[in-house]
This record gives C-alpha cells, structure tokens and sequence, in this order.
C-alpha cells in the first residue's frame, strides 16, 4: 500500500464556523462525529481532494494562541484548481478576501488568500503536471 498524507489537523476556534466558512468555498464535510466532552472528529476535504482536513478546536490556550499561526505567517496551505478563473471568482462572491491579483508564475497561476482565522493560504493552478515547486 503506498504511503500518503490522509489528513492534517487545522486549528479553529469553533467547528461550526469553520464547517459554515468552508463550506461557502465548496469544501465538503465528510465526517463530523461526537466525541463527547466538547470534542469532535470533523473532517473536510475540497471537491475530488485527496488530502482531508481535520479541524480540530483549540482547547487550550497554547492551542488558541496557535490558530492562524501555524504556517508561521507563511503560506502554507495549498488549494489546486483546474479553473483557476472560476474559482477565484466563486471565492470572491463567497467573501474570501484575497492578499493580492491573481499572477502568473513559472510555476502557475496563483493568488494568496487567508481564512478567517489568518492562515495563508495559495489558489493555485499549476503549470505543469508535476505541480512544480514554489519556495516561500
């Protein structure tokens, strides 16, 4: 069986509001079980993706301080698209609020946005099958 990344925790204040923010973007919902306590298992994942995000609440305040932090103030989140102009379209009538006009660059055509929380995320149609690189 070959290895891959499943999911990946994405911290959040609120299930409920990152389930409503997502979901105005087309992110899917693919599980969001009771865990008791508080807690909940909630995984998400954009339409065709293979990679799913867990959102997990912040439950401490190490956790709370962490939200919209963990990349750093880096873009670290990587949202591929086959329609570039689509998507970026539907994003801005959702309200996602875009860093800069979509450029083209060796590697795609990208534009920075974050979510609500402040993580850095890139729209991104890559240019090439093998998804080229960016370094930032």
């Amino acid at each position: 069986m070959p290895r891959r990344i499943a999911l990946f925790s994405l911290l959040v204040p609120d299930y409920d509001e990152a389930l409503a923010f997502f979901g105005n973007i087309g992110f899917r919902c693919l599980e969001d079980t009771d865990l008791g306590g508080a807690k909940r298992w909630v995984r998400i994942a954009p339409p065709s993706g293979e990679t799913e995000i867990l959102l997990a609440r912040a439950a401490n305040e190490r956790q709370i301080a962490a939200i919209g932090e963990q990349g750093g103030g880096r873009v670290w989140l990587f949202l591929e698209t086959e329609d570039f102009d689509a998507d970026y379209r539907m994003m801005q009538a959702a309200g996602v609020q875009f860093e800069e006009a979509p450029r083209d660059e060796p590697y795609g055509r990208v534009a920075v946005w974050a979510d609500p929380w402040g993580n850095r995320w890139d729209l991104i149609e890559f240019a090439r099958p093998d998804r080229g690189g960016t370094d930032r």
